[in-house]
């Protein structure tokens, strides 16, 4: 039952434990990933938002304004989607299945009404309907397979994006991550539940990056290596296109996410906005850390591209100074076309 005055519902912050509504963990975060990454646990991620697009033209409309192309996304295929600014900077991210005949949304809680009335001015002449269902629809994370009563449900595609990545390597985490849509109110008290805290930890170690955390208002998809699951590189015109394009084909990006690995001696942990030193430099900012129950402490950061990969860096907290390693995800040459050689001008003289 929806508890007056909350958005969160399925009694998730009435369960032995819990701290927090969502609740952030249950007593035990080390054991709740343990659950969560083995596929037994569920997350209540219930003060997300929850936008539906229905009506004909959902999916070209929706093509026509974001980052991926979902024009002939089939009735239950996830996708990533993002739309930006004329400047090619990250505005909304959205995680979209479709079921035939409804387009979910499923978007930080932050970004919810914001995006509704956006994407409700768009809607011109085309037969399109978009509607706020936050109030009617709950979501809950999981990574295994369990049978919720779904009214839809996100497969994430991060981990064999269909798209571009800059990373050499994956993660040595396992990431099977889904979002499952239930009505509010459900009962899923049969499943054991983990925190929010559980999620986080195993994000990070999968090096997912997620517009709350690791975006800001300058972010443009290729620093979060977003090209892999977000970004098509050969659809047609969108908002924000042709920076897209520069970057990837003549540029490079102007800053990187890494995953951090942080010495823990001293028992002082990172948090988001600890600034990352180079010497005595600030170069970037740690945007989302955990105690993950393998790795220990780690963070993920976004850092400036120039960053040595091998330079010893340091998180500053107040006046502690912690001891960091670099896993790299997007490289310091990212971009300009993996550094294709250009041909030379017609004419030209060769030397």
């Amino acid at each position: 039952m929806l508890r007056e005055g909350s958005l969160v519902s399925n009694d998730f912050a009435a369960r032995p434990g819990a701290v927090g509504d969502p609740p952030q963990h249950y007593g035990n975060p080390l054991s709740e990933q343990k659950a969560l990454a083995s596929g037994e646990a569920i997350v209540d991620l219930s003060d997300r938002a929850v936008i539906t697009v229905t009506g004909p033209d959902r999916l070209t409309w929706l093509d026509s304004l974001t980052s991926q192309a979902v024009a002939k996304l089939a009735p239950g295929e996830s996708a990533e989607t993002l739309l930006l600014d004329p400047s090619g900077r990250v505005e909304h991210a959205m995680r979209l299945v479709d079921d035939g005949e409804t387009a979910w949304l499923l978007v930080d809680a932050n970004q919810g009404a914001k995006l509704t009335a956006w994407l409700d001015r768009m809607r011109f002449m085309l037969r399109v309907e978009v509607a706020d269902r936050t109030a009617d629809f709950a979501t809950v994370g999981t990574l295994g397979t369990q049978e919720l009563p779904a009214v839809a449900t996100w497969r994430d595609p991060w981990a064999d994006g269909p798209g571009h990545t800059y990373a050499a390597t994956r993660p040595d985490a396992p990431w099977s991550y889904s979002e499952v849509l239930v009505e509010r109110g459900a009962d899923l008290s049969a499943f054991p539940a983990a925190g929010s805290l559980a999620l986080e930890a195993l994000r990070i170690a999968a090096w997912r990056p997620r517009l709350a955390t690791e975006g800001d208002e300058k972010t443009i998809p290729h620093e979060l290596d977003w090209l892999r699951s977000a970004v098509h590189l050969a659809k047609g015109c969108y908002r924000g296109q042709e920076t897209v394009a520069k970057v990837h084909n003549l540029g490079h990006p102007p800053r990187r996410i890494v995953m951090l690995h942080l010495d823990g001696s001293d028992g002082v942990h990172a948090a988001a906005g600890s600034p990352v030193l180079l010497g005595d430099a600030e170069v970037g900012r740690v945007t989302s850390a955990a105690l993950h129950y393998e790795l220990g402490p780690i963070a993920l950061a976004v850092v400036k591209r120039s960053v040595d990969p091998a330079a010893e860096l340091v998180v500053r907290v107040d006046e502690t100074l912690i001891a960091a390693a670099q896993d790299v995800i997007v490289p310091t040459d990212a971009g300009a076309s993996a550094n294709v050689p250009r041909l030379p001008r017609l004419g030209a003289v060769r030397r």
